[in-house]
């Protein structure tokens, strides 16, 4: 599947996701107000947004640092444990970033903050 293909079903997916929330939790009877409901998805969509693209940054910074480390290694062996050292380090630092943009999605997710500011309350 190409990633043209992929993109458009991701997108197309979204959108139904983004459509058909609103309808499940504006149903009869919920204590939620429209105003809420449309906070909720638009949380929802940009938590996964965020992730989205903090996992990216992260699986392609950590395959450059893997691909230098092994280039590094192949000039010098020698140097391999340093080498070794320094890429674990480097590829800690790098996925704490997707690790620090999942606590604040999950902190939106979960507490809202700002649903006050949303509902007038």
């Amino acid at each position: 599947m190409s990633v043209r293909k992929r993109t458009a079903i991701l997108f197309i997916s979204t959108i139904i996701l983004i459509a058909t929330n609103s309808v499940i939790l504006a149903a009869e009877g919920s204590k939620l107000s429209p105003e809420q409901v449309n906070f909720f998805t638009y949380i929802v969509t940009v938590a996964n947004i965020c992730m989205a693209i903090a996992s990216s940054a992260a699986i392609f910074g950590q395959s450059r640092a893997i691909v230098a480390a092994i280039k590094s290694i192949a000039r010098q062996p020698q140097a391999t444990k340093d080498i070794q050292t320094n890429l674990i380090i480097g590829l800690a630092l790098i996925e704490s970033l997707a690790i620090y943009v999942l606590l604040i999605a999950l902190i939106i997710f979960f507490l809202k903050p700002f649903v006050d500011v949303v509902s007038g309350g």
